[in-house]
């Protein structure tokens, strides 16, 4: 959940509500200040955004099918670690690869893409995942993964 988490708040602030870039801006064929330029990124954008669901999606149901199993919830800790450090994981990985590899885009093309932004995003990225970590392990459980009275699947 948490590499959807962070592809939602790369989609929703940095794209939308800053407007610093969309995923197509720094390719030269889809300026952003035109108007077949911005649909083009919208598309690309909304593709993103579906992507980013869709890992949201499937950590929402590994989530239900360990509750069917019985599997007792994690503590906040470790839950809010597991988060930070997809979130973490998903700067890290995007960063690098459309940002410094494919340079499709960078954080702020707004700017003419500084190479700053772009290893303060991947800077973060790497705090996030380290700190997330950090916080899991402190968080994790050392009781049974299962509880005999929550035991039975439900639905």
């Amino acid at each position: 959940m948490g590499i959807g988490f962070g592809g939602f708040i790369d989609g929703i602030v940095l794209h939308q509500v800053l407007q610093w870039h969309h995923m197509l801006t720094d390719t030269g064929r889809h300026p952003a200040k035109s108007v077949p330029g911005l649909e083009a990124n919208t598309l690309a954008d909304g593709f993103f955004h579906l992507a980013t669901w869709l890992f949201v999606f499937a950590g929402m149901l590994l989530a239900v099918r360990a509750w069917q199993r019985g599997a007792l919830a994690p503590p906040w800790r470790a839950q809010f670690g597991l988060l930070l450090a997809g979130w973490g994981v998903f700067n890290v990985v995007e960063g690098t690869t459309n940002h410094l590899l494919l340079g499709i885009h960078h954080v702020r093309d707004d700017l003419g893409a500084p190479l700053s932004w772009d290893l303060g995003f991947l800077a973060f990225g790497v705090i996030l995942a380290v700190a997330g970590f950090a916080l899991a392990r402190s968080g994790e459980r050392t009781a049974p993964e299962a509880v005999s009275h929550h035991s039975a699947p439900m639905g």
